[in-house]
């Protein structure tokens, strides 16, 4: 029977999936083929059905109706034995692609996408392109199928036996399939749904998004059967006899064709009198009846059956001859029996794969190899696999079904198979592979070696059998002094980012203790330092403080190890307050001409806290050009997980505080999404909740805010580690906005006592003093007051303008009378003079009040201008309406704003700063550009916002982006070009 005619007898009875199928691609094409103005509307169309159902047929129907109508078909398809090769379907699909093209091409489409997601596709990349998170993968695959689909639209993507998809390709699969709605993309995936495996739950709801069903394919009619038995056998088939077919084959199409071509081959006829040989073909037809119908077929076509069922997928002929023993001429001779004999497909011209003529029959012949015979024979396969150059990680799908048995070659190979696995972004499969490696098992020399390649492999995903895997590998008698190194950084990043920095920090602060190199024991001290810094319950923070201000003393920063020590003393001189350009000189120390984000020896912590150094210390604009270059390594590198949502909610952060509210609100919404595929609890979702609440708090968007908290236990579980901002101290903030001033005060002196117990005593850091002040300033004032006293002490020990300004305006608030309007003066003073735009609009704010209160106006309304102004460009809707109010009451209206903020200098700004940048004074600034100080004042304050930095970073962050044409200036000899004095507010309007 030809595969045409067996194609049209399958998809009988399936007039309504036929007609599905049409009104997708109709959607798709528009209503004529070849139609470019149709709708292309994309999106999923599922076929689900036990084995046999017609699937496969209905799938390769729909594939030539769509090529009929202009589209680009891709397809792929599961193997059943196929399901632990990694990114298996995905490559399915693009290689016939990229097959055909150069690998300048290949670039081309790939663009920057290219070293992330090249190994993945099968493409060949060097090993110093890093390894990939899945999440980094998953991306550029999306990107990938994204740009292919616009370029060849419309585009549909055929998906056979789903139920045996790897886990990769499925995991990609699912999280993508909602999009094709949105593209002129259709995806058509068939599965058996008693087959599916939990990994692979998520294809039954692939439709169900977009409110529709999968097609589920039912059993033929008698009627339907009693027809392909009539074409096939004559019209005098007999119509118990037709019945008796439908009975014993339950309708299934599959079998239903294959039983009567098997009756017309014996010549049987369709009459009641043979209907026990009717049941006797039956029985022939399935397992030990196919196997002995295989057997009569001769050895070698049982050996080449035998080849083609463990190869699967890389069945070519000349594999399988290899595998079966036979010369190519024999194998190809007797493959053409084994496919007359409906066993094998037709073979394909070239050096196609031979296939089944279905996977109902290749699983039956696959079962049916004797165990210690298919072992054996995965074992040849591997050899044969690797030696065509099919890859480690093909070969070691083979190495996987073998029995353990001491190998060597066994165990490199697996090796080798999982760092291609790594490479591409899968490290689910390499910890398969290390695993079966340490089962075979390796010499005493290189278990050690396999142990740390295993708890590498399974850092993302299992951190609690990573630990063991590292435990273990330092427990081995034969351990390499390097290796032992490794193993213990690797074993403390495994404890700390799961959380538990107390183990982290003792781990390596004993390898220090023990350690006999000098380089070695500083590394270790190193690391040491950091993971005290981030344990939430360090019991003496003080004397760490002071152990590691004396080391650093000793250190001039030649080495990684010293420059990551120098960062880490900036770092604590940050959270203990101190002097900020003493913070700052040793962030300059230790940045030196730049640290890396992703060397995956160091981490991404230290450079990190180097950033958040700069922006605490008024430099914000600095801190963001270094975020900025780390998460640009983490897009390279393809780490788009925990690292990413890191990078993206603490820039968020930054922006937060340089009050561009609806940038940090979008940047760490986009990290909240990230920190939520990797893991509830995890340290970047904490820090993507806690800066999203304050936030959404500046914003005024209360509710919100809590609901937000609410909807992730914020406030009510207590991470493990330090994280910024610190959690209790934003929930307490929030309590507050809420009007439960009792409860914020309780959770607010709770983390005061925690964090001063620790020594962390920089208001600017963690501004917990100045919401204790707000909260109790009611009920008793002169706490309050003597709170907020003690937070402008500690600023102004730190020393930074926004610092101080902040205490200062909260020490006003809780204070009265004519000492009231003296703060927030001084407040404001200081803010100007900062990169802090939201704070400085809030203290304006309140400042206008004051001065409106105490009876003058016009005062009252060049503060509030400001601070309206100040407010929208912020994105602080709350503030913008006290404003207006506060305008409203002071017989003011609004005026017509100025240019957005964020901009580009104007050149008044420029001319300032320019001088500022030299160290000249405010007076001969005025002096030189013949001005008055209090506009020189207003300008650079401008300055200050928007390119995020205080005075004191001016000239370097300047020098970085422009030379300026007065850097060679002398002080004023004469008048410049003359800036006219800002009027006061409500003259001249």
């Amino acid at each position: 029977m030809s595969r045409q005619n067996r194609a049209r007898l399958t998809l009988l009875e399936r007039e309504s999936e036929l007609g599905a199928v049409d009104g997708v691609l109709t959607d798709l094409c528009g209503t004529r083929p070849g139609d470019p103005s149709g709708p292309r509307t994309g999106g999923v169309i599922a076929f689900a059905g036990p084995g046999g159902a017609g699937k496969t047929t209905l799938l390769g129907e729909m594939r030539r109706r769509a090529a009929a109508r202009g589209c680009t078909v891709l397809s792929a398809r599961g193997g059943e034995h196929e399901q632990g090769l990694a990114f298996h379907v995905v490559r399915q699909l693009f290689q016939p692609v990229l097959a055909a093209t150069s690998e300048e091409e290949h670039r081309r489409i790939l663009g920057n996408w290219y070293d992330i997601v090249a190994p993945a596709v099968g493409l060949v990349v060097s090993d110093d392109g890093g390894s990939p998170d899945p999440q980094g993968v998953r991306d550029g695959l999306d990107w990938l199928v994204t740009r292919y689909a616009v370029e060849h639209a419309p585009v549909v993507v055929i998906l056979d036996d789903v139920h045996w998809a790897d886990a990769e390709s499925l995991d990609w699969l699912t999280r993508f399939a909602p999009r094709a709605e949105d593209l002129p993309m259709l995806l058509a995936v068939g599965y058996r749904p008693e087959d599916l495996s939990a990994d692979a739950a998520g294809v039954r709801g692939l439709t169900g998004r977009q409110g529709s069903r999968a097609h589920v394919l039912a059993p033929l009619t008698p009627a339907g059967v009693g027809r392909i038995v009539r074409e096939v056998l004559g019209e005098e088939a007999d119509e118990a006899f037709c019945r008796e077919c439908w009975a014993v084959t339950g309708g299934n199409p599959f079998e239903v064709v294959e039983l009567t071509a098997k009756i017309r081959d014996r010549e049987l006829k369709p009459q009641p009198e043979n209907l026990a040989v009717l049941r006797e073909l039956v029985s022939s037809a399935k397992d030990s009846g196919l196997n002995d119908r295989l057997t009569r077929l001769g050895t070698a076509a049982v050996r080449l059956a035998w080849a083609v069922a463990v190869l699967g997928i890389e069945a070519t002929p000349v594999l399988t001859a290899n595998v079966a023993g036979l010369s190519e001429t024999d194998a190809a001779e007797v493959a053409a029996r084994l496919a007359d004999a409906r066993i094998l497909a037709q073979p394909r011209p070239g050096n196609q794969p031979l296939e089944y003529l279905h996977p109902l029959i290749a699983t039956a012949v696959y079962r049916a190899i004797p165990g210690a015979l298919r072992v054996a024979m995965h074992g040849q396969a591997a050899t044969v696999v690797l030696t065509a150059g099919r890859g480690s990680a093909a070969a070691g799908r083979h190495l996987l079904e073998m029995h353990p048995e001491g190998d060597g070659w066994v165990v490199q190979q697996l090796r080798e198979a999982a760092r291609e696995y790594v490479r591409a972004g899968a490290p689910e499969a390499a910890r398969r592979c290390l695993a079966r490696a340490l089962r075979e098992p390796p010499g005493v020399e290189e278990r050690a070696a396999v142990l740390y390649e295993l708890g590498c492999s399974a850092l993302l995903t299992e951190p609690e059998t990573t630990i063991n895997h590292f435990r273990a590998a330092l427990e081995e008698p034969v351990l390499d002094p390097a290796l032992r190194e490794a193993a213990i950084l690797r074993l403390a990043q495994a404890y700390g980012h799961s959380g538990r920095t107390e183990t982290a920090a003792h781990i390596v602060g004993e390898e220090a203790a023990r350690a006999g190199s000098a380089r070695v024991r500083l590394r270790m001290q190193a690391e040491h330092f950091m993971w005290s810094a981030f344990r939430a319950d360090e019991p003496d923070s003080p004397a760490r403080s002071r152990r590691l201000s004396r080391l650093v003393d000793h250190l001039s920063g030649r080495g990684s190890a010293e420059r990551y020590l120098l960062a880490l003393r900036a770092w604590d001189a940050v959270v203990r307050g101190e002097p900020a350009d003493s913070a700052l000189r040793y962030a300059e120390e230790a940045l030196g001409d730049g640290l890396s984000w992703t060397d995956g020896d160091w981490g991404f912590e230290v450079p990190i806290l180097v950033a958040l150094t700069f922006m605490y210390c008024d430099q914000p604009g600095r801190a963001e050009e270094l975020f900025n270059n780390g998460i640009a390594e983490f897009e390279h590198k393809g780490w788009r997980g925990a690292h990413l949502a890191f990078g993206l909610t603490l820039l968020g952060y930054i922006r937060y505080r340089r009050g561009r509210l609806a940038e940090a609100e979008e940047l760490v919404r986009e990290g909240l999404r990230i920190a939520d595929r990797v893991g509830r609890t995890t340290p970047a979702h904490w820090a993507a909740i806690g800066t999203l609440v304050e936030t959404l708090l500046r914003r005024g968007r209360v509710e919100e805010a809590r609901a937000l908290a609410a909807a992730h236990d914020y406030g009510v579980t207590v991470p493990k580690a330090v994280v910024y901002p610190d959690a209790q101290a934003v929930h307490g903030k929030l309590l507050l906005a809420q009007g439960m001033h009792r409860e914020a005060q309780a959770q607010l002196v709770a983390a005061g006592e925690r964090l001063d117990a620790r020594g962390m005593r920089n208001p600017a850091w963690c501004p917990w003093q100045l919401e204790l002040a707000h909260a109790v300033a009611l009920t008793d004032p002169d706490q309050a007051m003597r709170v907020a006293q003690e937070a402008v002490r500690r600023a102004r020990q730190f020393g930074t303008r926004s610092a101080i300004g902040r205490t200062l305006h909260a020490a006003a608030l809780v204070t009265q009378g004519s000492e009231r309007v003296k703060l927030l003066a001084e407040a404001v003073a200081h803010l100007e003079r900062s990169p802090s735009s939201y704070e400085l609009a809030v203290a304006l704010v309140d400042h206008g009040t004051a001065l409106r209160r105490v009876g003058l106006p016009q005062e009252a309304a060049d503060r509030l201008y400001r601070a309206l102004e100040s407010a929208m460009q912020c994105g602080a809707d709350a503030l913008v309406i006290r404003a207006r109010d506060e305008l409203s009451a002071a017989g003011m209206r609004p005026l017509q704003l100025r240019a957005d903020e964020t901009g580009t200098l104007t050149s008044q700004e420029q001319a300032a700063a320019e001088r500022a940048a030299l160290g000249w004074a405010d007076e001969h600034i005025a002096e030189d550009l013949v001005t008055d100080v209090r506009t020189v004042v207003r300008l650079l304050s401008g300055v200050y916002r928007k390119v995020g930095t205080d005075r004191t970073g001016l000239a370097k962050l300047l020098g970085r982006t422009r030379r300026a044409s007065a850097a060679q200036a002398s002080p004023p000899a004469g008048p410049a070009t003359a800036i006219v004095p800002t009027a006061p507010v409500g003259e001249g309007r």
